[in-house]
């Protein structure tokens, strides 16, 4: 029902390596090709993007003069942003300012265009729409706007284009009970179903947890995975232990939240690939709905995944398992009413943008997802779906930390805090948690543990 993009695979053979395992020895990925499809609304048309430049200089030469040749000089650039981010930002924690703001981070820092928004950075190089939109698009990952995103994170382009898109075999939870896996086998006891309603602390030192049952688990050290403003705001019963205000979180920019559609159709859907993406005619309106004038989109971009047409063992034979994610402004109103007008406008586009026949008849399974279900399942701060979104101050020192400023012992993790949002950068920071319980402070990645 979470992630599906499987991207960065360096980031998560690195996760593997650090515990003694092998990625290839516990998923079985598939590299998808062509990597996602996108349909472009007002044309009627599609593009296939393969990650694979020998493909995709003559796919963006097609849709703007000379676009696929500035793409390789881009992808130079993005290539080594990725690299100096790598190994010199995401995998370093920050305390203070002297921290951020070093010699090596500042010679580092100036090949980022770290206060350049991400449209005007890609506007440099590409001067079509179509091309544009491609290389903008995957800011959704980071629940943010072109228009207010830095473009150090044309990063996201490398890791795309360059880094391909994968798949593991049987699903993203093959990723979950892998990680699982791992922990049982290194002594670790998962405790499942078991709701937690404090965080308790004694004279500001965290020392343990109390369950929904009552039950008091005592520990030396609590890390909190949990959305960062329930954690602080909820699981944290003293108001001399928050690190951050009421007013604090309510002036934070949310990554969007999402109406999704969970679909089983009865036959297959001729013309889906894995990812299909479907643009807004108005990109700047739409992202304005998002996030500057909250409300419902009138013309969406949205994603649809249909995990089926790469891995059978998702749907039943012959038939379809998709999902329909439309992203939207986060503490939106959601009753059953708006639920069943936007469903129907949704599988309308479907039809219409998809050529998708008969739809509604195709459908023996249904499940909507939604922003009241963000709030209630997953804590999350006014149903985001994904977390803080990464504007410029909401980026390495300026997001919350993984590290409690007011309550010793007690650390974060996820996509609230450093590095940010996606399934890798998570996992980056448990290595940055675990690099301030060993009094690491070094700005790349470990060696070893």
């Amino acid at each position: 029902m979470g992630p599906s993009w499987y991207l960065m695979p360096d980031l998560f053979e690195h996760y593997f390596e650090l515990v003694g395992e092998r990625v290839q020895d516990w998923l079985e990925l598939k590299r998808l090709d062509p990597s996602y499809r996108i349909f472009w609304k007002d044309q009627g048309t599609e593009t296939d993007i393969h990650s694979d430049l020998a493909r995709d200089v003559p796919t963006l030469n097609a849709l703007e003069a000379g676009a696929g040749d500035q793409l390789i000089d881009y992808l130079k650039r993005a290539e080594k942003s990725y690299d100096i981010a790598t190994s010199s930002f995401i995998y370093k924690n920050y305390d203070t300012v002297f921290d951020f703001l070093t010699p090596k981070v500042a010679i580092q820092g100036s090949q980022l265009s770290v206060f350049t928004p991400m449209y005007r950075y890609v506007k440099r190089f590409f001067k079509s729409d179509e091309v544009q939109k491609i290389m903008l698009y995957t800011l959704v990952f980071l629940g943010s706007s072109p228009y207010n995103t830095p473009a150090l994170y044309s990063i996201m382009t490398h890791i795309d284009f360059n880094l391909g898109v994968f798949y593991p075999m049987g699903g993203m939870y093959k990723l979950v009970e892998a990680l699982a896996a791992i922990a049982k086998k290194n002594g670790a006891d998962l405790r499942v179903s078991s709701g937690v309603d404090e965080i308790i602390t004694d004279s500001g030192l965290a020392t343990g947890v109390r369950l929904s049952s009552g039950e008091i688990i005592d520990a030396d050290v609590v890390i909190s995975n949990a959305d960062i403003a329930h954690t602080e705001r909820y699981l944290l019963k003293n108001a001399a232990d928050r690190s951050y205000s009421e007013k604090y979180w309510d002036k934070l920019t949310m990554a969007p939240s999402s109406f999704i559609l969970y679909l089983g159709l009865k036959d297959k859907v001729p013309g889906l690939t894995h990812h299909n993406l479907v643009f807004s005619k108005d990109w700047q309106k739409n992202f304005a709905e998002i996030f500057d004038d909250p409300q419902y989109p009138t013309d969406p971009s949205y994603y649809v995944c249909a995990p089926s047409v790469t891995d059978p063992s998702v749907a039943p034979e012959g038939q379809e398992n998709i999902f329909v994610l439309v992203p939207m402004a986060a503490n939106l109103p959601d009753t059953p009413e708006i639920r069943a007008k936007f469903k129907a406008q949704t599988l309308a586009a479907l039809e219409r943008d998809l050529h998708i026949d008969n739809l509604k008849e195709r459908i023996v399974v249904e499940h909507v997802f939604s922003v009241n279900d963000f709030a209630s399942r997953y804590n999350s701060y006014k149903g985001t779906a994904l977390g803080l979104a990464h504007t410029l101050f909401q980026t390495a020192i300026f997001r919350p930390n993984t590290v409690s400023k007011k309550v010793k012992n007690l650390y974060y993790v996820g996509g609230g805090t450093n590095p940010g949002i996606g399934m890798p950068m998570c996992l980056v920071s448990a290595e940055l948690v675990y690099k301030r319980l060993i009094k690491d402070r070094s700005a790349g990645p470990l060696k070893h543990l």
